[in-house]
């Protein structure tokens, strides 16, 4: 549909890839995002449904929703400055490390990344990190203190989600598909704000259910039809509450 053709960059695209292919290219694709904000010293952090991927963990280390057609980051206003300044529209190699996935990828800053408010809702992202061979993407948002004389320490991206200063702030290290990844450091907060808490208990969505065996989303068909598989897809009852990986040993509870 077009929703789905919507994930895609169409100076990419060459036609709809399929479930798995799609997994693979999110997969590698968030690695090398992540790995080159580490390696040039950018801070980025994880955000909205793959923040929600997180939460849910599963079986390590696939933490990526697998009906995502697409993953989400933030970074500063000061960051998506220096991006846009001085590595707007550069390619970048990314080698798996058993040497076998070999691909490129486009860091694409938007020319209105620079105007900070929402205007006509045309321009709400400000940066994509595309896969060169089908299109797909990571988008990058910036959030910035739109309002500091009458709402200081309240950051905003063009998509009226906002943050204050102690949601993100000092971000936790965490590891996400396996590398090392920013997380904010309110998260529990955060999802709920955003997704309400009905996302962090409900076990069936998108055609996958929640396996607790497995601690992983499973596609419908794949599905073993016991009755206590049968029973946890239905519903989580609270002392089958999936747990997210810890972060430090006293860390705050999820939800707060």
């Amino acid at each position: 549909g077009d929703d789905i053709l919507g994930h895609y960059d169409e100076r990419y695209f060459h036609g709809v890839v399929s479930y798995s292919e799609r997994i693979d290219t999110l997969r590698h694709m968030i690695r090398a995002y992540l790995e080159f904000f580490r390696k040039e010293g950018l801070e980025t952090w994880i955000s909205h449904g793959t923040l929600l991927g997180w939460w849910w963990n599963g079986r390590f280390p696939l933490q990526m929703l697998p009906w995502d057609w697409d993953l989400d980051t933030q970074v500063s206003g000061t960051t998506l400055a220096h991006l846009a300044k001085t590595l707007n529209y550069t390619t970048h190699t990314y080698t798996s490390p058993d040497r076998l996935v070999s691909r490129n990828y486009l860091l694409d800053i938007n020319p209105w990344s620079r105007e900070r408010e929402r205007g006509d809702g045309m321009n709400i992202i400000d940066a994509r990190w595309v896969d060169v061979r089908n299109g797909l993407y990571v988008d990058i948002t910036g959030l910035s203190e739109t309002h500091p004389d009458v709402q200081p320490g309240v950051w905003s991206c063009k998509n009226y989600h906002r943050y204050r200063t102690s949601d993100l702030y000092p971000l936790r290290d965490s590891v996400f598909e396996g590398v090392q990844a920013k997380i904010p450091y309110a998260y529990g907060r955060i999802l709920a704000d955003e997704y309400r808490e009905q996302a962090l208990t409900d076990t069936e969505y998108e055609g996958h259910f929640w396996s607790q065996d497995r601690r992983e989303w499973v596609k419908v068909p794949e599905r073993n039809t016991t009755k206590p598989e049968a029973d946890t897809a239905k519903r989580l009852e609270s002392n089958n509450r999936p747990v997210p990986r810890p972060i430090t040993p006293s860390g705050p509870e999820v939800l707060q």
